[in-house]
């Protein structure tokens, strides 16, 4: 009898929902209309041995104490920062994520949107699109990247990749993390504060944690200054978004670069209005390669667990 497994969005690779359907007892939450989904929660929950969800949704102690049988928790994301550890390694509940794989596509858009920044591509966009070019209205130049510091807060896997990218373009990288990295050239930076002072551009790649919520704050935009620019592929939450905002407004701040937003998918106004930002829609894993390599190592986990094989990637 396959296991009963409660899905809770929806993998853009068809390959991986057809090899959910194809090994578990898929109950998918997602296909279901919002108004409906506690109601059927409660006719499967009798059943349902594993969960299937990401690291945005999350998982509750209320979710998992509606789940009486409960094995195991996949996640098909690296961060887990929504997920109620205490309730489930009260109940022995392991927890899997989906490291690694999403590495060089996360990289390569924090260096994008770094890029987009400092050459200001979604102005100049509108600049030909709304026919200033051909109206010859004034246009100020840009600033090279050759030869400017970036400072990487978070220097794992993604920050490492994002720093070996930025050195092939002719900038100096450094990094802040509590704890040094072992075999690395990278400097490290005494603190987050320090590293912002000495750095043109910032690019977070922190977990969400308690001790990182917003610990890019107002003194941190200040040290970064004026012609700094603030880069965001990590978690909103580790930035004050209204201090951002007034920053970036009134000049104390140069430009910001934003992937992922605190309230997703709420975007502040304030951020909305300004020219002096890049904003996406949380994407940087968003390519068919790397979504359907998370969706499968997610699976794989699950399979692993329901096989009596030690899990692939525990959290």
């Amino acid at each position: 009898m396959k296991p009963d497994l409660l899905v809770f969005a929806q993998s853009p690779s068809p390959s991986v929902m057809q090899q959910l359907d194809a090994h578990f007892q898929c109950h998918h939450l997602w296909s279901i209309p919002k108004a409906e989904q506690d109601a059927y929660i409660d006719s499967v929950a009798a059943k349902v041995r594993a969960v299937l969800t990401t690291g945005m949704m999350g998982f509750s102690a209320a979710m998992a104490g509606r789940l009486p049988k409960l094995e195991i928790v996949s996640l098909n994301s690296v961060g887990h920062d929504q997920v109620d550890f205490a309730a489930l390694r009260a109940r022995g509940i392991p927890v899997t994520n989906t490291p690694g794989v999403l590495t060089d596509d996360v990289a390569d858009l924090a260096v994008l949107l770094l890029m987009s920044a400092a050459r200001r591509l979604p102005a100049m966009d509108r600049y030909v699109r709304d026919g200033s070019w051909g109206a010859r209205k004034p246009l100020a130049p840009s600033r090279s990247l050759r030869g400017k510091v970036a400072g990487i807060f978070g220097y794992g896997r993604i920050g490492q990749a994002i720093a070996a990218r930025l050195a092939a373009l002719g900038m100096e990288t450094k990094y802040f993390q509590p704890r040094a990295v072992p075999g690395v050239d990278t400097p490290r930076t005494e603190s987050l504060l320090a590293l912002a002072h000495e750095s043109d551009y910032l690019v977070l790649c922190a977990p969400a944690t308690p001790a990182t919520r917003h610990a890019v704050d107002a003194a941190v935009m200040t040290a970064l200054g004026p012609q700094g620019t603030l880069v965001n592929i990590a978690r909103g939450s580790l930035v004050d978004e209204a201090e951002l905002a007034d920053a970036l407004l009134h000049g104390r701040l140069g430009a910001a670069a934003l992937d992922v937003f605190e309230n997703e998918p709420e975007v502040p106004a304030a951020l909305r209005a300004l020219d002096n930002v890049v904003l996406t829609p949380h994407i940087a894993s968003l390519t068919v390669e790397t979504r359907h390599a998370m969706g499968q190592l997610a699976v794989d986990n699950l399979l692993a667990h329901f096989s009596g094989l030690s899990l692939l990637t525990p959290c």
